[in-house]
């Protein structure tokens, strides 16, 4: 493969990746969710109840921005504040029942769309993409297998 169509080829799957993410995405939101409210609430659910600055690490953004959407996700009654165990200063953020209901939702909505999608597919071409699943594993993993 020359490099000119090597280039192409890598923009392509690229491109190819990005738009089944964002349908995903777009099948597991729901409408009064952003996509930042929406990975807060996994990570809960994934990882247990954390600081405001603890979600501000985890997606890459400053603690004054991570307030607004804890603010938003409060209100939509989705996640709730309780004082940190051992330090009076801090606030622990927490799912509610609404807001992990609400995650798995998402989850299975993931799931139903990834299913009906591949459902549509033969099964060489199943297969195909369930290697290529695990390619792509290995190239974020660094698997050396």
């Amino acid at each position: 493969m020359g490099n000119k169509s090597s280039e192409t080829a890598i923009t392509d799957f690229a491109h190819s990746i990005g738009m089944v993410v964002r349908r995903v995405r777009a099948a597991a939101t729901p409408q009064e969710m952003s996509w930042t409210e929406s990975a807060v609430l996994k990570r809960l659910a994934r990882e247990g109840a954390a600081t405001t600055a603890e979600l501000a690490r985890m997606q890459g953004m400053r603690p004054q921005s991570m307030r607004t959407v804890v603010a938003s996700l409060e209100e939509l009654g989705m996640i709730a504040r309780r004082p940190h165990e051992t330090d009076g200063r801090q606030v622990v953020i927490e799912l509610t029942a609404k807001g992990a209901s609400a995650e798995k939702d998402s989850g299975e909505a993931k799931r139903t769309w990834l299913a009906q999608a591949f459902a549509r597919l033969d099964r060489q071409e199943r297969e195909t993409l369930f290697e290529a699943g695990r390619l792509m594993r290995r190239l974020v993993e660094g698997d050396p297998e």
